[in-house]
């Protein structure tokens, strides 16, 4: 007899998701609540209500968190000018501490014995969702079906569902889907299929948000965005709310084919990935955040900030948001991004995003001093000379014992 009575379901009404809400009724014979976000992956969540009730669910949240997640996920995550591995902009990491909090919170108040999520034994998410359950509700069980389950392949989930008469909208097609897609207003990521060789280029009707570079316009799009203290609150002087932002960057820069991404990354659990990537708004974002840093960042903050970028990715990407950690970076940055306002204008055209454009109020950048015409004796060129002596002077003491020859 299973002691868990309630389980919360991560649950997005395909195939895998559907086949879970009746592997856990037979399993742990318990009563199955799922919960569906909308954090902007372009397709209806509100269908997944009827799913859930024909699978006899009585108990179904189905909530847009858009706002939520670019606010208070994406927004600090971007102040950090964060790439993982040098490229990838972590459009599916930052998504699952999301996840993880409205399935813990959905489980407290419903009761709940247990959590559940569709993630493979294989990736980085089953990670995420479960550091994250675990530091916001420590003693929570996690049930991952995909760890415990024989239903190891596609052919053996479509049997499960004709034993069971699940009702799922594609289960009598025999066509195999050819990438594992996951999408958010941040991005969307593929693999699987011809992916899953290195060296295969991807097919271009792969691509869902934007257009080939080739065929995006002849003529660029300029587009301005004023910054607040690190985060983008208007668009051509439209001010709009961050998940506003992000879904119109994402349009702009579909359309002008920015934003693709074809890498081979290093999961968490120890192998190597190959995926594609869509994040057209998120890299205009990552280059226009860059600019206005750039004028308004001293330097030696600019440059202690970038050398935790790489630690501060690498805490995302492994799923530890929760992370003490990842909160100690998180106040170190957002320190920095006080004065962090201006305007930057963007040329976007065929797969780039170029900064043209930048000014704030709060611009460390002295005309009067960086000008190559006269300036007035606003920097004294002398005073150069012994600024170099004295940063030569161990070099020129460890040159006159001989050490400094190749």
């Amino acid at each position: 007899m299973s002691d868990v009575k309630k389980v919360v379901l991560a649950y997005s009404g395909g195939l895998d998701t559907s086949v879970i809400v009746k592997w856990l009724q037979e399993t742990y014979n318990c009563e199955v609540v799922t919960f569906t976000a909308d954090i902007g992956q372009g397709e209806e969540v509100e269908p997944a209500r009827a799913k859930a009730q024909a699978l006899g669910v009585k108990e179904i949240y189905i909530e847009d968190l858009r706002e939520e997640f670019v606010r208070d996920y994406v927004y600090p995550m971007f102040r950090a000018n964060t790439i993982y591995e040098g490229e990838y902009l972590l459009g599916t990491s930052i998504a699952r501490p999301l996840i993880a909090k409205r399935l813990i919170e959905i489980a407290n108040e419903t009761g709940a014995d247990a959590i559940s999520h569709g993630a493979t034994g294989k990736g980085n998410d089953q990670v995420r969702f479960e550091l994250g359950a675990y530091a916001l509700k420590p003693g929570v069980k996690v049930i991952a079906p995909w760890r415990e389950w024989d239903l190891t392949s596609r052919e053996k989930l479509m049997a499960y569902c004709e034993q069971h008469e699940i009702p799922v909208d594609f289960s009598k097609s025999k066509k195999k889907s050819p990438y594992s897609m996951d999408a958010n207003l941040l991005h969307i990521s593929y693999e699987g299929g011809i992916l899953e060789d290195p060296w295969a280029e991807a097919e271009e009707d792969m691509w869902r948000w934007s257009v080939s570079p080739e065929a995006a316009p002849d003529q660029p799009t300029y587009v301005e965005l004023t910054f607040e203290k690190g985060d983008i609150v208007a668009i051509d002087g439209e001010t709009l709310k961050p998940h506003e932002v992000l879904a119109k960057l994402n349009k702009l820069g579909g359309d002008n084919g920015i934003g693709r991404l074809d890498i081979v990354e290093n999961r968490y659990v120890g192998m190597k990935s190959r995926g594609c990537y869509e994040t057209p708004g998120g890299t205009i974002m990552l280059r226009a955040h860059r600019a206005i840093e750039s004028i308004t960042l001293d330097r030696e903050s600019a440059h202690l900030k970038d050398s935790l970028m790489p630690k501060y990715a690498e805490v995302i990407y492994n799923g530890y948001w929760w992370s003490p950690e990842r909160k100690m970076l998180q106040a170190a940055i957002d320190e920095t991004q006080k004065d962090v306002s201006g305007v930057v204008r963007m040329k976007l055209y065929k797969g780039s995003a170029t900064v043209v454009g930048r000014k704030s109020e709060q611009s460390l950048f002295d005309e009067s001093i960086a000008t190559f015409e006269d300036d007035a004796g606003a920097y004294d060129q002398k005073d150069a000379e012994g600024f170099i002596k004295l940063n030569a002077l161990r070099l020129r003491i460890a040159a006159s014992k001989g050490r400094n020859q190749g």
